[in-house]
């Protein structure tokens, strides 16, 4: 998995606001950049998929950062998400449209993830810009979020990861030939859309975000706070979101119980009224 340069320096300059993390993010922080280096590091290091694996098969509740979780948007109205916003599981991928493996991870797991666990309610799937190969790298981010605006970002998504797409380069042209094939309808507004400051701002935040956590590789992802670097095995994916949703699921009926022994007790009228 391509792993990311040195963040540039320019990103200092940002007028907006920077994003604060708790204790318990920055922690985590060490660890992702920790997993993305044993996902990305050669064999003779003593790297290899395993390790990453590893922290999946280790039990539910191991490797799982609440701090994490918290950065999912479940925003109903975000075009650059599937499934349910009330969805148990949330996996946020980072990645980048010249990331090859992001590529194959688009092409050979995810499909099935859509078809196993969004179509049933069980997953949401939260997409973050986050682009680290250069200026083709960026415009083809803004160019995805353009697609979004007018309900393409999946189908652009797909075009931009087909097989051999992404040696065609994210020129200006290229991109527009993209948007065509993703049916995206307005053509001019997504030129303007691509090479707007709401673009550039969406981006920008996606990948503060990403660089906050840890993140130095592509693909990287968080399923309900447990990092997993790289495009793993169908196998570590359909782990994780399993232990996350009975983990949720334990969670929630824990949540239920609570309440169903207390409140019927101890609620006053009143507050039993306001319900």
């Amino acid at each position: 998995m391509p792993t990311s340069p040195p963040k540039p320096s320019s990103r200092k300059q940002s007028s907006r606001k920077p994003l604060v993390y708790a204790a318990g993010v920055v922690v985590a922080a060490a660890l992702f950049g920790y997993v993305s280096y044993r996902a990305t590091a050669p064999e003779s290091a003593g790297a290899s998929s395993s390790s990453v694996v590893a922290d999946v098969t280790a039990g539910p509740d191991e490797g799982v950062y609440p701090e994490l979780a918290k950065l999912a948007r479940r925003e109903a109205g975000d075009k650059l998400a599937l499934g349910r916003a009330d969805a148990p599981v949330v996996l946020i991928e980072y990645a980048d449209f010249k990331c090859g493996y992001c590529g194959k991870f688009a092409r050979d797991t995810e499909p099935a993830l859509v078809k196993k666990y969004v179509d049933n309610g069980t997953l949401r799937i939260e997409w973050r810009n986050f682009p680290i190969f250069g200026a083709e790298s960026e415009a083809a981010a803004r160019a995805s979020w353009a697609a979004g605006q007018q309900g393409r970002f999946w189908e652009f998504h797909r075009a931009a990861y087909a097989e051999g797409a992404k040696e065609k380069g994210f020129g200006k042209d290229r991109l527009r030939a993209l948007a065509r094939q993703a049916g995206v309808p307005d053509l001019d507004r997504f030129v303007r859309d691509t090479d707007g400051t709401a673009a550039a701002a969406a981006v920008s935040e996606d990948q503060e975000q990403g660089y906050g956590i840890g993140a130095t590789s592509t693909p990287s992802f968080l399923v309900n706070g447990r990092p997993i670097a790289g495009a793993q095995p169908a196998e570590t994916f359909t782990r994780a979101i399993d232990q996350a949703a009975e983990r949720a699921k334990n969670i929630g009926s824990a949540g239920q119980d609570a309440e169903g022994a207390s409140g019927t007790s101890t609620a006053s009228p009143e507050a039993s009224a306001a319900k």
